[in-house]
């Protein structure tokens, strides 16, 4: 029996869709220069940014995650994010193809992101990105946030398609891991913020990808699988 064909993409966002790196490169680094701490080098920092902010922050001041004031530096850092979140973050090349041909073939698309919606919608407003998506999941939206299906699953209901005819694309074995547990096909991104010791080769992903133009060629096959006789 072949697999459904493809009726949705869905997306992670940061090291996914967006490449946010280089915005959270400065702002860590204006805040440690703010407590007279050394930089932390952008290739550092990469590999940690699919953790959030606590990951972030832990990093740059050497701080366990449970130490005391280690919640303060990390309201700090999101609040000096809110100011400066779209400075120099950017779709990754070939990324707009990508979104254009999903539109051009009439597939809904969604983000499905672990980034609170206070920044997720703004960094999407911003980069005029917004109207691509019909769905747009965060955490606050859900009652459980990724590597739980709930927010897979929602994006699909509000899509209003099967989860098994859903293409999901991430950059972290969490994602991948969702993606499994809602029965949607994963796409795993090499091109994202992957730990140095970690591989997405590893992450058991029904595809793994090294460039978003390949998305295209994988959602064709998709879209030309057979519906079960």
């Amino acid at each position: 029996m072949s697999r459904l064909p493809l009726a949705a993409v869905l997306f992670d966002l940061d090291g996914t869709v967006l490449d946010t790196a280089k915005d959270f490169e400065w702002v860590l680094n204006q805040q440690l220069a703010t407590h007279q701490r050394e930089s932390v080098s952008y290739e550092k920092l990469r590999s940690v940014v699919s953790h959030g902010a606590r990951a972030m922050v832990s990093l740059g001041f050497d701080i366990q995650q449970d130490a005391p004031g280690f919640e303060a530096l990390r309201q700090e850092f999101l609040a000096l994010y809110q100011q400066h979140l779209c400075h120099r973050s950017k779709l990754f090349d070939g990324m707009q193809e990508v979104l254009d041909w999903c539109v051009e073939q009439r597939l809904p698309m969604a983000i499905v992101t672990n980034k609170p919606s206070t920044f997720t919608l703004a960094l999407l407003d911003k980069l005029e990105l917004s109207h691509y998506f019909t769905s747009v999941v965060c955490p606050d939206d859900v009652s459980q946030a990724k590597p739980s299906p709930e927010p897979l699953l929602l994006a699909a209901e509000q899509l209003q398609v099967n989860a098994k005819q859903c293409l999901y694309i991430g950059d972290h074995i969490r994602d991948i891991d969702a993606g499994r547990a809602a029965n949607m096909s994963t796409m795993a991104c090499r091109y994202g913020y992957i730990e140095d010791d970690d591989s997405a080769d590893n992450w058991l992903a029904d595809m793994v990808i090294d460039h978003p133009l390949e998305i295209i060629q994988h959602c064709q096959q998709q879209l030309s699988a057979l519906l079960p006789e």
